[in-house]
């Protein structure tokens, strides 16, 4: 009897493993459920072969475009308009990037047709605002929709690694206008060649100056309390640079603060509790008549 009850309970064992085992092959190596072979099997818009069982691939001509490959299942997709498929993502990062983080080869250019809205000339980027003299502004498109930003004063945008740079380092900028001062031209000494850098303070304000290399302009921006001396060409004390004290500079310069006189002090609680309570005569210390003087018995003299 015992025999049979060791059969059936290794049956039913056996049975359970085998159950595990089926419900098992539904999900991939990633833990995420797979559907039957049967819904998977559907014919798609063009047939690619997977080199490997998971990975993504560039699609032949496309740069946009990629192809998914999920346990030997390929499956086309394409990037949001705007960005471009990167080879060099991850397994487990997002594989479209913006194009400055892109090189598509020789023969695979080809892009979708813009979504361009009224604001964004594709639904994500980072484009320039402005012209060549205007170079400063910035948009940033995500999904249609444009948020414009300011590039710190004396920087301009440049759209070749999405940044703000300096103006004579954008190559569509022109610095001379986009900052409003021109290098004046260097003497050249016989024997000496010709210098590196210059300093020019700015002539609308005495806290500005340029520095100019190779001919063209930078703009530099002193400290609170500070202008350009051009006896040491650098930053000092405004007390110190007497050219820039003159009454059409804009110099910013800390107001003397005018403290309000301090409040009376507050009374004592002694003070005060003999102010709110009323005063009461002491009944002990109450005015009296005088009394007549009994003269009666004295002795006289």
């Amino acid at each position: 009897m015992m025999q049979y009850v060791v059969a059936i309970c290794c049956s039913l064992f056996a049975l359970q493993v085998v159950a595990q085992f089926n419900e098992a092959q539904r999900f991939n190596a990633f833990g995420a459920f797979r559907q039957p072979l049967q819904q998977t099997s559907q014919p798609l818009q063009r047939s690619h072969q997977c080199p490997e069982a998971n990975g993504r691939y560039p699609v032949s001509g496309q740069c946009d475009a990629y192809i998914e490959c999920r346990d030997g299942v390929s499956e086309e997709k394409l990037c949001p308009d705007g960005l471009l498929f990167n080879e060099k993502a991850g397994v487990f990062t997002y594989p479209c990037s913006y194009p400055i983080d892109v090189e598509c080869p020789q023969g695979r250019t080809s892009l979708q047709a813009a979504q361009s809205t009224d604001e964004c000339p594709h639904q994500f980027g980072y484009y320039r605002l402005g012209d060549a003299s205007h170079c400063g502004q910035f948009m940033n498109c995500v999904n249609g929709k444009g948020f414009v930003f300011d590039c710190p004063e004396g920087l301009a945008f440049n759209a070749a690694t999405y940044r703000c740079d300096w103006a004579d380092q954008v190559p569509d900028c022109d610095a001379e206008a986009f900052l409003g001062f021109t290098c004046p031209p260097e003497a050249r000494v016989e024997g000496l060649g010709q210098g590196e850098a210059r300093f020019f303070r700015s002539p609308h304000d005495c806290q500005r100056y340029f520095l100019c290399l190779e001919g063209r302009p930078r703009l530099h921006t002193c400290g609170e309390g500070q202008a350009f001396n051009e006896l040491t060409n650098a930053c000092d004390g405004i007390e110190n640079v007497t050219s820039c004290y003159t009454p059409q500079s804009n110099y910013r310069q800390a107001q003397p603060v005018t403290l309000p006189p301090p409040p009376p002090p507050p009374p004592t609680r002694a003070f005060q509790a003999f102010q709110q309570q009323p005063f009461q005569q002491n009944p002990f210390h109450q005015q009296r008549r005088p009394q007549p003087l009994d003269t009666r018995g004295s002795f006289r003299f």
